[in-house]
């Protein structure tokens, strides 16, 4: 499979297109300037928009794309209202989706979202969504989203090989070797009770009411 990634939107969220040698394709979370998207996309079979989870600035394009290529849409379906329309299919934990003669498997990580995913493309490269970037977990919206989303990493993400490479919805790629020692850390040190928000592993984070 061929990836490109394309930062779109007001938060330059990555857009992926994933390729098959067939021609077939996936287009995951359509941010915005859907003219860039369909123009990338030209020439390959769109066989579904794959949703890392429901947030804005991850579907800003969607019912363009959705419109222009007829392809389905899938999402987990913790994240369906969060959408403005109804998705095609749901995204559930051990799913494969196939295109052309490739396939992805998806993977739930809660935390970010409650239905955020990843997806698995082969051994050692998976799109991951606002889970986790470069030196720390995504965004959580309370405390218990953060204790579940620090849960879901050391079961999910921390259990891969370290030459695995996490491809997050911005910015830049890292790997689980990278961020293994400064997460471990990280739990070693410890949290405030009331830690969300935008943390990362270096720092100690502080609570909502601080």
């Amino acid at each position: 499979m061929d990836i490109l990634c394309l930062p779109l939107g007001q938060y330059l969220t990555n857009t992926y297109l994933v390729s098959c040698a067939d021609g077939s394709a996936l287009v995951v979370d359509p941010a915005g300037d859907p003219e860039t998207i369909l123009r990338a996309a030209s020439g390959h079979q769109v066989s579904a928009i794959l949703l890392t989870h429901g947030h804005p600035d991850h579907t800003g394009a969607l019912a363009e794309v959705r419109q222009a290529t007829g392809a389905p849409v899938g999402v987990h379906p913790a994240d369906a209202p969060l959408l403005a329309a109804t998705p095609d299919f749901a995204l559930h934990d051990g799913q494969t989706v196939r295109f052309g003669h490739c396939q992805v498997h998806v993977h739930h990580l809660p935390g970010h979202t409650a239905g955020s995913v990843a997806l698995e493309l082969d051994r050692q490269r998976w799109l991951v969504g606002d889970a986790i970037f470069p030196g720390g977990p995504g965004h959580t919206d309370s405390p218990a989203d953060f204790c579940r989303l620090i849960q879901t990493l050391r079961e999910r993400i921390f259990v891969l090989p370290e030459e695995t490479e996490l491809l997050p919805g911005h910015g830049i790629s890292t790997t689980v070797g990278r961020e293994i020692e400064p997460f471990q850390a990280f739990l070693r040190h410890g949290w405030p009770a009331g830690a969300c928000g935008d943390v990362n592993w270096d720092i100690q984070p502080k609570g909502i009411d601080d």
